[in-house]
This record gives structure tokens, sequence and C-alpha cells, in this order.
């Protein structure tokens, strides 16, 4: 049972399918390095701001020391938020008290589609591995199944093959467990 119910991380809900407000050229893509521990309270924030945001969360499960199964929803990049607004919206987003610093995105493009693409394995519900400094490996393809056509990395984890996507612009990433037969080398 979650201790806290989980929070929306994507402002607003359509943001990604929403082509009007992502070629909007006026608006641009914005990582935002919050305070420690600030993210959902940034997000929130940002909620009543109006601004478009996203803030990818996962689930974490463990056991209480009475034996309960928890889970907790943590942010996928600890202390990242992604926000879309023009310069207004970031001076807004600063008077939040949330934000240690705030970086434009030269690969707006790129960002957009590697967001999309993490949203939608987060939406699956697999079991997720938040992937820090990333090892190099063979550039793949997946051939086949839920995420047919993603590329990313193949690394190893406890004798595992892991399917990983960066996000560049961070140099971290997510890794799910994959079968070797999806994947193919570009």
């Amino acid at each position: 049972m979650p201790i806290l119910k989980k929070e929306d991380d994507l402002f607003p809900v359509d943001l990604f399918e929403n082509e009007a407000l992502l070629s909007d050229e006026s608006k641009t893509w914005w990582c935002v390095y919050t305070m420690s521990r600030r993210e959902k309270e940034l997000m929130r924030r940002l909620v009543k701001l109006e601004v478009p945001h996203y803030g990818p969360v996962i689930p974490k499960r463990y056991r209480s020391p009475n034996g309960r199964l928890r889970t907790s929803w943590i942010p996928l990049f600890p202390n990242y938020i992604f926000m879309l607004g023009d310069e207004s919206s970031r001076l807004a987003a600063l008077t939040t008290n949330c934000i240690s610093k705030c970086n434009k995105v030269e690969e707006s493009e790129e960002l957009v589609e590697t967001l999309k693409k993490i949203k939608s394995i987060i939406d699956t519900g697999v079991p997720l591995t938040p992937e820090g400094r990333l090892e190099p490996g063979n550039q793949v393809r997946v051939k086949s199944g839920v995420f047919a056509g993603y590329e990313g990395t193949v690394i190893r984890r406890e004798g595992k093959t892991r399917f990983s996507l960066t996000v560049q612009y961070l140099n971290q990433g997510v890794s799910v467990e994959m079968d070797e037969g999806l994947l193919e080398v570009i």
C-alpha cells in the first residue's frame, strides 16, 4: 500500500501530445536543478503557476521494519525537472524558492523524444532501474514488443541484459530488463 498516492508528474497531462504547445517558438525547454528533495514541491507550484513541466517519478517498493510492503513515489532523476516556458515562466518558477539553477536545453527535439519514450516506459508498469553515469555499450534497437523501434544501449547488471535509454543532457537514464532476442545492433 502506498504511503502517499502518486501525484501528477506531467502538466498538462497531454503535454507530449499537444503539438501547438510543443511547436510554440516562444517557449523553450529548461532543465531545472532543484534544491535537495524539492522536486515534488516544485511540480505542485508549477501546476499552480500553469507552467508546463515533466518530472518523471517511479514507484519504489520496500518492506517496513514491521514487514509491511510499502510503496513510495521517487523521482527518476533526483533534483531534475524539465520545464517548458518563456522567460516569464522561468522567472515565475524561480520565485518558488525550490530551484538551484535553470539551464536552457539546446537540443529540445531530442529531449522531447527521449522524455516521451521514458514516459511510455514508465506507463507500462514494468520494473525500472534508474541509471546514473552509464557505461559504454552496444547501441541497439528493439525489434519487437512494447518498445519496438526504441534505440538505446545494452548494459549488464547482475548477469542480466538491460536496455538503457539515456537523457543525453543529464548523462543519466533508465533501464529495463529485456530478452537479448528482442534487440538488434545498430
